[in-house]
Formats: C-alpha cells, structure tokens, sequence
C-alpha cells in the first residue's frame, strides 16, 4: 500500500505519550498514514530505557513515527510544541491531565490556537467517582473482573499481554477517526476520551451479560463449564501440548471417524453435544489414552486434514518463524532505535487487517531519540542557526 493512498495520508498527529496506551493510538494511526510527531523530553521517553517485560514496548508501538526532543519547562520548547500544534489535525497523550494543564497543553487552552483540533486523552478512567486513580493494565484487570476471569478460582491472575493499554490505544484510534469524520460536517474539532478501566468493562461484558441472562455467575474461565464436549488442552505423546476442538455434531463424527473411534460416535452417553459436556469426566479419559499413543504433530495433521480446529502452544519468540505470518507478509522489518542495537533488524507484527488486500505496513523504523528535530524545525521556519542556538542552550536535543 503506498503512502499516496494511505486513507489518513495529510492528516498530522502530536503525541505526547509513553509506555503502550497512548503509543499504541499513534501507531495505528501512523499506518495508517498519518504524520505523527512524537514529542519527548531531551532525556528521550523513559519507554526507551524500560527492561524486563517492558523491554520490546518502544520497538512495538513506536514506528511509522518523527521524534523531536523538546524541553517543554523552557518557554521557547513550548513555543515549538504550540507552533506544531497549531498546524495539527490530533493531539494525542497519556500523562495526566493536571500535567498538561499545567503546561498549557490541555484541550481548552490548545483550542482556541486551534479550532479544528481532536484531542485524544488517554486515562485510566472516563469522568466519574474513579477518575482521580491513578490506573495500570493490571490494576483494572483486578478492579474490573478480568483478572477474576483469567485466573484460577481464588487466584486471579491477569492476562498475558497488555490487553487494556494496547485495546484503549486502538479506541483512541478509533475515536480520533470519528472525530475526523464528525468535523468533515461541523468544521469543529472535540475532545476525546478513551480509559483502561471502561475498555476492560467492555471486555468482560460477555460475562456481564451472561449472568443476566442465566442468572448464575460466570465462572473463572479455567473452572468454567465449556460449551463444548471437546474443548481443552491435551497432554501427548513426549509430554507434547495442543489444544484441540470439536463443537459440532458434524464434527464429533467427522473426529470419530478420523481417529477410528465409531463406537463413541454412537455411544448413547456422547451422542449429542450437551451430553458429552455432561459426561466430560468419562469423555476426556478416554481420548487421552487414545492422544498420549501420538505425537503433537500427527495428532494435528489428522486434525489439519479433516477440517477440525487445533492449535500448538505457541511460545512468542516463536511466532518470528510462523510459516503463515512470513509467507502472508504479516511481519515487516524494522531497525531497532537502542543506541545500543546498533540498529539490529527485526521484524514486527502489523496491524491486523487488510485494505484492498494490503496490510498497512512499516514506512519508518522506530526514530532515534530527537531523529527528526531539525527537519521540523526548519519547518516551523527556524533557520540553521536558530537550530543551533535551541540546540546550545538545550531547548531542544
């Protein structure tokens, strides 16, 4: 897909953002096609630095994207951010909204250099009791009920990426693209919001509604009665793991027939769907017996082959070498922006859609910290010495 015609080519973002939340909204937004402009202070965005689990945020949710290196608490680096802002389409950030008050950066005062601008604020919580807490992805998905979902009874546990800050990015995203087409009809930009603690509500609303529906409480998924007979995680030959389905009556005697088991497909006790989930306790044993003779592959090409659902236990590291994400063009090369990488290749996943067929892909690795800072600055009519002179007197790196 090319840049021309790329459907938010010309559209300019300003992001003040850190960790994942706020980044994640800039980088759909960025394949999209839109020029987004990362604001960072001369020390870089402190995402840069993170080890441990944070290690792979800044390589994840930062391509397709300028960065210029700005002093924001020096009047001149203010100047140069309003100057930017003005020529904007969004502005978007996750800090708190005190601090872009204090600053001048929050959507009253930014609105009146700039009538037509979105503003995309990123919190913990939308307007109401809680929105003075201070929100992490793991903290909602306690106070919110998936934690309790994910987890074990008793041992609430929470999910194993960062659902909340990646799924509140991408309602940013979405809601700044209304925000577009809202203002195509007024001429008028607005302010949106989009937070952890709704976005994980909305997620486990299936579960909300269940209990409405049925009256009874949904279960932690490990401990939930499934809808299906077949449905789990088995145990194979070599101490192998995959999971394996079947959830139609169509497909139980397609199954019984490949793994040569016709007498269950008859079985007065597993003859329907609803009395296999009842006899589970009979069921499983007997089907492991029958797994634990096979390995994880033949189990899965059997299962391949007949058009049943199954799946390997995939590590992440391993998704590098997936034969259907390399061959689809679903990963994309970018260099990494460590100074200490020493600009090292790897590849990314894209975004998960195609338009026409094509996946929004990578235009730009990742920036350098403050990569792009003399080029919008010359574009704000700054000359070559003033360049220096910003430089110099470290308002801007």
């Amino acid at each position: 897909m090319t840049e021309q015609i790329l459907p938010l080519h010309g559209i300019r973002v300003i992001e003040f953002s850190h960790m994942v939340m706020g980044p994640t909204c800039g980088l759909v937004l960025g394949d999209l096609g839109a020029e987004v402009i990362k604001i960072e202070p001369l020390k870089g965005d402190n995402t840069r630095r993170l080890k441990g689990s944070g290690a792979g945020f800044f390589a994840a949710f930062n391509r397709n994207k300028k960065s210029i290196a700005i002093d924001l608490h020096q009047s001149e680096g203010l100047e140069i951010a309003k100057k930017l802002i003005a020529k904007a389409d969004i502005v978007s950030h996750n800090f708190k909204p005190s601090t872009m008050h204090k600053l001048g950066l929050d959507y009253e005062s930014l609105s009146t250099i700039n009538q037509k601008l979105i503003y995309v604020s990123h919190q913990g919580f939308l307007p109401g009791p809680y929105e003075h807490r201070t929100a992490l992805d793991e903290v909602v998905q306690m106070m919110g009920g998936l934690a309790y979902m994910t987890g074990r009874p008793g041992d609430p546990l929470r999910a194993g990426s960062s659902v909340n800050d990646i799924m509140g990015g991408m309602f940013g995203s979405i809601g700044a693209m209304a925000a577009l087409l809202q203002r195509a009809v007024t001429g008028k930009g607005q302010k949106v919001q989009s937070a952890l603690f709704e976005n994980n509500v909305f997620l486990v609303a299936q579960h909300m509604l269940q209990f409405a529906v049925t009256g009874v409480p949904a279960a932690p998924m490990p401990a939930r009665v499934s809808a299906w007979g077949i449905y789990d995680v088995f145990t194979v030959k070599n101490n192998e793991q995959v999971f394996l389905a079947v959830v139609s009556e169509t497909q139980w005697a397609v199954f019984c027939d490949a793994f040569g088991i016709s007498e269950l497909k008859t079985h007065p006790s597993y003859n329907t769907n609803n009395q296999r989930v009842q006899n589970r306790d009979t069921l499983l044993p007997k089907l492991q017996q029958i797994f634990l003779q096979m390995t994880a592959g033949e189990i899965s090409e059997k299962f391949e082959s007949h058009g049943l659902p199954f799946a390997p236990i995939t590590k992440p590291e391993d998704l590098f070498n997936d034969p259907h994400l390399n061959a689809s063009g679903g990963l994309r090369e970018i260099a990494l922006p460590d100074a200490d990488s020493g600009g090292e290749k790897v590849k990314v996943p894209l975004l998960p859609f195609t338009m026409g067929g094509h996946r929004p892909s990578v235009r730009q690795s990742p920036p350098q910290l403050g990569e792009h800072t003399n080029e919008l600055l010359a574009s704000l009519g700054y000359c070559g010495e003033d360049i220096e002179t910003l430089r110099t007197e470290r308002v801007v790196g």
